[in-house]
C-alpha cells in the first residue's frame, strides 16, 4: 500500500509537470505573438503617423492649385497676393493646429536652448547677448523645440 501511494504521488506530480509545461509553452507562444503583434502595430502607426496632418493639408493644396489656375487665366498680381494671403493663413492654421508655434525671438536674451547664433554685431543701444534680428525663425511642437531660429546676436562695441 506504501508503494500505491507513493507511485500516486509520482503520478501526481508527473501530471502537474505537464500541466506547467504545457502552461509555459502555450505562455511563451502568446507572448510571442503579442510582440509579433506590437511590432507590426509599431510598424503601421509609424509608416501612417503623418497621415493626419497631410489629410489636413489636401484642402491647403487644393487652395494652391485654385490660386496658381486663376492667375494663369487673368495674371492679376492683387488677386494673386490676396489668394496666396488666403493660402498662407490656412497654412499656418493647419500647423497651429498640429501644435507647431514660432518663436519670437528679436529683442529677447540669446538663449542657447531656443537661438543658434549666426552672427554677433556690436551695438551700443541693446545690451550684449541681445537678440537683434532673426534670419530664419525657430518653431516650437507643442513645448519640444522643433527648430532652433538662427539669430544675430548684440555684442558690446569695441
Amino acid at each position: 500500500p506504501e508503494n500505491t501511494t507513493e507511485e500516486n504521488r509520482i503520478a501526481e506530480l508527473e501530471k502537474q509537470a505537464t500541466q506547467y509545461k504545457d502552461l509555459y509553452l502555450r505562455t511563451a507562444a502568446e507572448f510571442e505573438n503579442y510582440k509579433r503583434r506590437t511590432d507590426s502595430e509599431r510598424a503601421e502607426f509609424f509608416a501612417y503617423a503623418g497621415e493626419r496632418v497631410l489629410t489636413d493639408m489636401l484642402p491647403v493644396l487644393d487652395d494652391f492649385d485654385r490660386t496658381m489656375s486663376s492667375f494663369e487665366k487673368s495674371h492679376d498680381a492683387e488677386a494673386l497676393k490676396k489668394g496666396i494671403d488666403l493660402v498662407y493663413a490656412k497654412f499656418r492654421a493647419v500647423l497651429e493646429k498640429q501644435g507647431l508655434k514660432a518663436m519670437n525671438s528679436d529683442g529677447e536674451k540669446f538663449d542657447v536652448n531656443l537661438h543658434e547664433a549666426i552672427l554677433q554685431q556690436p551695438d551700443e543701444t541693446k545690451e550684449p547677448e541681445t537678440v537683434l534680428n532673426t534670419a530664419e525663425k525657430g518653431y516650437f511642437l507643442k513645448d519640444k523645440v522643433l527648430r532652433h531660429a538662427k539669430v544675430v546676436v548684440s555684442s558690446k562695441p569695441e
